[in-house]
């Protein structure tokens, strides 16, 4: 059974954290990561298949104007499913045995209600951007009908498509922000301590507050990494993701006490 989440409702204290902190959480990740290959087989070859099933459909359903706001949007979601790789560090850094299987055992904790819940805020949230890329779209290419990726790439370099792409980025940037500051430690302290999805948001938020720099480089981070492991087609990750899962579990033992 993963982390004994106990019963009370105390909310943490959160450390201040530097830069430095940040190479370390990466260090550890790609650690864990080469000591458990075999989750590659459980989580990771999933976000591959998902992309390259989005480009496929979109390909026939004219969703090609949203499929990198599909695609990046995961990203949203990204901490809730990689519970299983948090559990999986949080085994190896008790010193007790580590499969892929533990990916699926997290399940079974006394929290995962509470992570559930925490997993319905960020579907929100990315239900929420996905409607806003669609009006962007819409308010400054039009309704254009896009039937081929040389169409999308034609509509993207008008005026219009410029303005596009800057509105579009900037409510990515703002969008993916309010998930940081969500999920950064929320998802990881629920497989310890259940205080409840309001408790580990509000933690979550306070640990972002007290690290403004740190957390704004990992954010930047982050998406920088995702961004290399989406070239070519989504391929890269399989590595990307289990190493920032990896090490979310380590930064979040730093910043939270």
């Amino acid at each position: 059974m993963p982390g004994a989440a106990s019963a009370t409702l105390a909310e943490p204290a959160i450390r201040r954290i530097g830069l430095s902190d940040l190479g370390d959480a990466l260090a550890r990740g790609w650690r864990d990561f080469l000591e458990v290959p075999t989750q590659l087989f459980f989580l990771c070859l999933i976000y591959p298949v998902m992309g390259l099933t989005l480009g496929f459909a979109a390909s026939g359903n004219n969703l090609l104007p949203i499929l990198w706001p599909l695609a990046a949007g995961f990203a949203l979601v990204g901490p809730v499913a990689a519970v299983g790789l948090y559990e999986m560090s949080r085994r190896r850094e008790q010193g007790l045995p580590v499969s892929w299987r533990n990916g699926i055992d997290v399940f079974g904790s006394a929290a995962i209600g509470s992570i559930l819940g925490v997993g319905v805020v960020l579907f929100a949230l990315f239900v929420a951007w996905i409607a806003c890329a669609l009006w962007i779209w819409r308010s400054t290419v039009g309704p254009t009908e896009i039937g081929s990726f040389s169409e999308l790439w034609a509509a993207l370099q008008t005026a219009e498509g410029h303005r596009l792409i800057l509105i579009g980025n900037l409510a990515g940037l703002g969008f993916a922000v309010a998930a940081l500051a969500i999920s950064v430690v929320s998802v990881p302290l629920l497989l310890e301590r259940d205080i409840g999805a309001g408790g580990a948001i509000r933690t979550s938020l306070r640990a972002v507050v007290a690290n403004p720099v740190p957390m704004a480089a990992w954010g930047t981070i982050v998406a920088g990494l995702l961004f290399l492991g989406s070239l070519p087609l989504f391929v890269g990750l399989a590595v990307v993701m289990p190493v920032l899962g990896h090490a979310t579990w380590h930064l979040y033992r730093k910043v939270v006490a």
